[in-house]
């Protein structure tokens, strides 16, 4: 049932105590909280990569062909087509729900290129995936307008994009993806709920021979999310069982006598991070690219706002979930949070572009988005860059290889996340609902936060499972296309740029976007270098192909990426990280994956298949999966 279920979550805020382990940190009240430090990190074994420990015994073993860890949106692309090439595929998901920005991470409306919109030019496996979308059954709540079940295609009414939807349909679609591809390679299996947790590779360092994970079953039947990640984070990633979760160590390996490829999905790129491959964080320097609006200075805290989006539908609920959050007692005051908030002169309700239908998942009446007003039982996803964004990088989100290794978490994997930063990110789209309720609401138009079992967050507190992270680690790719390790970079983008590369050779899929990026900030204003001369609109913006060895990282022969880490720039990730520039190189990356093991000569590894002149037959064979990687 929905219905406000946040106060007991809220009643006892969380306190920064003697007893925490702390680093001063620019700018900031609350010191970075790390797992407690170790005088001597363990040393790496001989082959250079770390060991976990303590590591419990598997209880289960599953063979697999390709392994995707993490269920993101690329992950469930990556899975999908790997399994529809016959490769016997395994996927693991942190979260319960499938499918990443559209379900746990609660952007459940997809932005996509006008160009490519107008021009009919997503690949044909996007365009399926949306259709699969738009048939979910969506049950409402008894105050709802309509009747309790309707599909997603009759009540979408949104002006961001075409298609906006609740995230329970999302995990819903992702889930019978996955099992309508996996007729094509029996075998395979996959697991929500379960947490990546290292992994072992050969004495060389270079081929990963086994994924290590842990699964967790609820030890009750009414069990749900929070929505507040960092509270939940120590109990998702630990091994051992306690009163909530029953835990159960899973181990992840190639078939006897067959061959593995890894493939990481994760927004943050976990594996990526865990075991040290050589990656990019925040900004590069304009040095460092040579692109004319990268900062003068690199800044690896910087990366893209992180949002925690919530869903407020038009009913009354005489007061209640105001109630609630007036109990909350933020790290900031309630004043230091309301200064960030703008409506950005758009209407709340009424008038062209209003914010409520921007986003809108349920629409009682199926009216105009641009300029109708909406109707009592509608709702509305809010991920707003003036409103729940969280910009702030006191602390940044993703902790360091030195912080990694001064919290423990090579030899007992935690998330690599700063638990204040997602703390304060949930505060702040809490009070970002509060103040819309409390400036925004009319007698015609009463808002409520809808929260509990059967609410399109599926949390207790109305926040998504996970905050929706627009930017990760990203890997540094191998040498190519004239430099000694590549990226994507400003200018391949740019319609009005010199210097942009042709890398149709090496297509593996096609983008295009504005050059959109959600800024970082300091708390009190020191220099950010943020490329804040960057964005510019899609109009500025050539479709852009992204070439394998994007996916391909250093130092490891056997493993691919399958989403936001792949070898680009922090500017060009704000067009890569959208919905379908995750999907589309996601899918890529599983089709090759799936394509070595069946099809390619045995033991090609990904880094040959350009130099052994092997591109032409991939390309053929990503056409043949419906993707697109040519304009």
């Amino acid at each position: 049932m929905l219905g406000v279920s946040i106060a007991g979550l809220l009643a006892l805020p969380h306190r920064i105590g003697q007893d925490e382990q702390s680093q001063p940190v620019a700018g900031s009240l609350p010191p970075l909280v790390v797992n407690a430090p170790q005088a001597t990190p363990p040393p790496l074994l001989a082959n250079g990569r770390p060991q976990v420990m303590p590591l419990p015994e598997s209880q289960a073993v599953w063979h697999c062909e390709v392994v995707v860890v993490g269920g993101s949106l690329g992950g469930i692309a990556a899975a999908a087509h790997a399994m529809r090439s016959g490769a016997t595929t395994c996927l693991i998901e942190l979260t319960p729900w499938l499918g990443g920005q559209i379900s746990a991470q609660g952007v459940s409306a997809i932005d996509e290129s006008r160009l490519m919109s107008t021009t009919g030019a997503f690949s044909q496996s996007w365009v399926d995936f949306k259709g699969l979308l738009q048939e979910q059954v969506v049950r409402l709540p008894h105050w709802a307008s309509l009747s309790q079940a309707r599909t997603v295609a009759a009540l979408n009414s949104c002006w961001v994009g075409r298609l906006c939807f609740s995230p329970q349909a999302g995990a819903q679609a992702a889930q019978q993806l996955l099992q309508a591809a996996s007729v094509s390679a029996p075998g395979s299996q996959w697991a929500t709920s379960t947490a990546f947790k290292g992994a072992e590779f050969d004495d060389t360092g270079t081929f990963i021979t086994s994924i290590l994970a842990v699964r967790r079953v609820p030890q009750r039947l009414d069990y749900l999310p929070e929505g507040l990640f960092s509270r939940e984070l120590g109990q998702w990633y630990g091994w051992q069982s306690n009163e909530q979760f029953e835990k159960q160590p899973l181990r992840l390996q190639a078939p006897p006598g067959k061959r593995l490829i890894v493939i990481d999905a994760t927004d943050t790129g976990e594996l990526v991070a865990w075991a040290g491959i050589p990656h990019h964080m925040g900004t590069e320097s304009r040095t460092e690219t040579g692109e004319i609006d990268a900062p003068h200075k690199a800044n690896p805290d910087c990366i893209q706002a992180f949002t925690y989006p919530f869903v407020l539908a038009i009913h009354n609920d005489n007061g209640a979930s105001l109630k609630v959050l007036s109990r909350l007692q933020p790290d900031y005051s309630r004043q230091e949070h309301q200064r960030e908030y703008s409506m950005k002169h758009h209407p709340m309700f009424q008038g062209p572009h209003n914010f409520f239908n921007y986003r809108r998942i349920v629409s009682n009446t199926g009216n105009n988005p641009f300029y109708s007003t909406p109707a009592m039982g509608d709702m509305t996803v809010v991920n707003w860059n003036r409103g729940n964004d969280w910009t702030w990088m006191n602390p940044p989100l993703l902790l360091t290889g030195s912080q990694i290794d001064a919290s423990g978490q090579r030899q007992n994997w935690q998330g690599g996340l700063a638990t204040i930063a997602l703390r304060s990110a949930q505060e702040h789209a809490l009070l970002f609902a509060q103040w819309l309720m409390q400036t925004q609401a009319q007698p015609r138009f009463p808002l409520m936060l809808v929260t509990g079992s059967g609410s399109p967050m599926g949390t207790t507190s109305g926040l998504s499972m996970v905050p929706y992270i627009r930017e990760g680690r990203r890997i540094v790719g191998r040498k190519a296309y004239g430099q000694r390790e590549f990226m994507v970079q400003e200018a391949d983008l740019r319609k009005d740029l010199s210097g942009g590369r042709d890398f149709n050779r090496t297509a593996i899929a096609v983008v295009h976007y504005a050059i959109d990026l959600h800024g970082c900030r300091y708390r009190n204003w020191e220099a950010s270098e943020e490329a804040t001369s960057a964005p510019v609109p899609e109009a500025r913006v050539h479709p852009t192909q992204i070439p394998l060895e994007s996916l391909i990282p250093q130092g490891v022969d056997n493993l691919l990426i399958g989403g936001k880490g792949i070898a680009v720039t922090h500017i060009v990730n704000a067009v890569t990280r959208i919905h379908y520039s995750e999907w589309s190189i996601g899918a890529a990356a599983g089709a090759t994956a799936g394509w070595l093991v069946t099809q390619a000569p045995p033991n090609l590894a990904p880094a040959a298949i350009v130099s052994r002149q092997r591109m032409p037959e991939l390309q053929t064979y990503l056409t043949s999966q419906g993707l697109r990687w040519y304009w």
